[in-house]
């Protein structure tokens, strides 16, 4: 079965690589940086709506990474958020401390060691992490629509794959929820 999507995935990328360029590139180095700069615009796009509604409220990106994994994820620990966006304590009180004073986000002592921090979405905080998935979510749902059978999970799989290797079974798991 990996051998029919693989030889799949490889028509498809070849055709949609050659879709804007004429022939697509032939030498690996460049097809490589074809890839690197497709990620790059794809990204750009993919945040380019959220960033419109954040910039309503003076919040940028990373207010969304940590709006996000508060609500996909309600009660998590401080410690495990710092833990999942790779960023220093001082980066996320800063965000968190503007998410807190906005009322998108609570924050609660942990029940069995006070010293925890657990963090919830508030009503206003769900509604705003639901308000910028909306535009991320069709944009996935029509890029989905265009690719052959198999395209989703092959796209998960190359995006899965992209990620550090001891990272995997974190992310996998944060990444079934819900």
């Amino acid at each position: 079965m990996a051998d029919v999507n693989f030889n799949a995935t490889k028509t498809w990328a070849n055709a949609a690589l050659s879709e804007g360029t004429g022939n697509g590139p032939q030498d690996p180095e460049q097809l490589h940086y074809e890839l690197i700069e497709l990620l790059f615009f794809a990204y750009r796009d993919f945040v380019s709506d959220p960033d419109a509604i954040l910039a309503k409220y003076n919040f940028g990106r990373a207010h969304h990474r940590v709006l996000h994994f508060v609500s996909r994820n309600p009660g998590i620990r401080v410690t495990e958020l710092l833990d999942i966006l790779k960023i220093t304590k001082q980066s996320l009180g800063r965000v968190l401390k503007q998410l807190v004073d906005d009322g998108f986000i609570e924050q609660r002592t942990g029940l069995q060691d006070r010293r925890q921090r657990l963090l919830y979405p508030t009503q206003k905080g769900e509604t705003l992490s639901h308000q910028l998935s909306v535009p991320q979510s069709l944009r996935l749902e029509k890029a989905m629509s265009e690719l052959p059978e198999g395209g989703r999970e092959i796209a998960r799989q190359f995006l899965y794959r992209i990620i550090n290797e001891p990272e995997r079974p974190h992310v996998a798991r944060l990444a079934g929820k819900k």
